[in-house]
């Protein structure tokens, strides 16, 4: 299987999620954002030093750390 995640995506790429990982508080934190399974995200902007990662989800703007964007898995 074929996975990416949101850090491996470059700017004007996006995908689905397909599955948000980590514990179960960073989980729900990262859900709260809106990154849940299902929805359309996509990578907006990168910071100058590569972190943290821009994205458009819903209509809204979010950043995020690249590790932190790892631990989300995009569906194929």
């Amino acid at each position: 299987m074929n996975e990416r995640t949101l850090a491996e995506l470059v700017p004007s790429q996006g995908g689905v999620i397909a599955e948000v990982g980590g514990d179960r508080s960073f989980r729900r934190r990262l859900m709260e954002l809106g990154l849940v399974p299902g929805t359309l995200v996509t990578l907006r902007q990168v910071a100058p030093l590569g972190d943290p990662l821009e994205f458009e989800v819903r209509g809204c703007r979010l950043s995020i750390r690249r590790r932190e964007a790892a631990a989300v898995i995009l569906s194929a």
